[in-house]
């Protein structure tokens, strides 16, 4: 008999949920079902019926005790949320996000991403914006640092990208800066390109230009078999008054007279400069004296 009832009750129950009633007639037909059944057998029908027959007050106090014991459950619950979120902000605001990256430790971040990229100029140039955007002035001590590594090992592509884009940016516009990009040219095989360099940013005030770098054109030209360009450099140092501090100079351009057929112009070379190829002392003296008294004089 009592699984007939619940049978009853839950096929009545999803009856009424169906049809859309309301509480009270569900709460009705269930305690109908009880009494016909002999449920409520021991006890009168009508007073049964009337004390389980929920009323409006009764109603409206079950869920108003519902409401509010959601409503302290879920505030408990934001409120631990809360709590957890204000002891990380805390913690944040105790400890360090990060660390600062020291330039060492940039400069070498640099230098391996210029390894790794490929030969692309946009690539380079790209790596290259990015790694000084967050800089407040331009880096030119790092960037230079990071071309002595490439030059020891040999990067001379590389080294002219590089330097190209710092000229780009209007930095480093220096002899040094110029002298560098010409010798990674050459080591590049791009002798012609280190010529034109030479004539727009040097050549037109050959009086301050050091004897290194000098020496370092005219070597380009003789290694490439640029004698014409090499004589005509060497007559302009000649001419401003400046004497070749090195021997090896001088042999150069006697080889560049003798191959272009100018053994007049050689001989009278060897004759000037034979001071250079004299080991004695007393002749070396006599040119580090003539070379400090007009270093005096000026």
């Amino acid at each position: 008999m009592y699984r007939v009832v619940g049978a009853l009750r839950r096929s009545s129950a999803r009856h009424a949920i169906s049809r859309g009633d309301n509480l009270a007639s569900f709460w009705s037909l269930t305690e109908r079902i009880k009494l016909g059944a002999g449920y409520y057998s021991n006890y009168a029908a009508s007073n049964i019926v009337q004390s389980k027959l929920p009323t409006h007050s009764s109603l409206d106090k079950d869920v108003g005790h519902k409401q509010h014991e959601f409503r302290n459950k879920d505030l408990k619950r934001y409120d631990g949320t809360n709590n957890q979120e204000q002891r990380t902000s805390s913690e944040l605001l105790t400890k360090p996000v990060g660390r600062n990256i020291s330039v060492v430790e940039k400069r070498k971040f640099l230098i391996n991403a210029l390894f790794d990229l490929n030969d692309s100029k946009e690539s380079v140039y790209g790596t290259l914006d990015a790694w000084v955007a967050s800089e407040p002035t331009f880096p030119l001590a790092s960037l230079r640092k990071a071309l002595l590594v490439l030059e020891k090992h040999e990067q001379w592509h590389r080294i002219v990208q590089v330097i190209k884009w710092i000229l780009s940016k209007g930095q480093g516009n220096t002899m040094g800066t110029y002298e560098l990009l010409i010798k990674a040219l050459e080591k590049d095989n791009r002798a012609e390109e280190a010529h034109k360099i030479w004539e727009s940013k040097i050549s037109h005030n050959l009086c301050s230009v050091s004897w290194p770098f000098c020496d370092l054109m005219l070597s380009i030209y003789y290694r490439n078999n640029m004698l014409d360009r090499l004589v005509k450099l060497f007559r302009c140092l000649e001419s401003y008054g400046r004497k070749p501090p090195r021997k090896s100079i001088i042999r150069k351009v006697a080889d560049a007279y003798e191959m272009l057929g100018l053994s007049e112009e050689k001989d009278k070379l060897l004759t000037d400069y034979s001071y250079l190829f004299d080991n004695s002392n007393e002749n070396r003296r006599k040119y580090n004296k003539s070379k400090e008294a007009k270093k005096g004089g000026n």
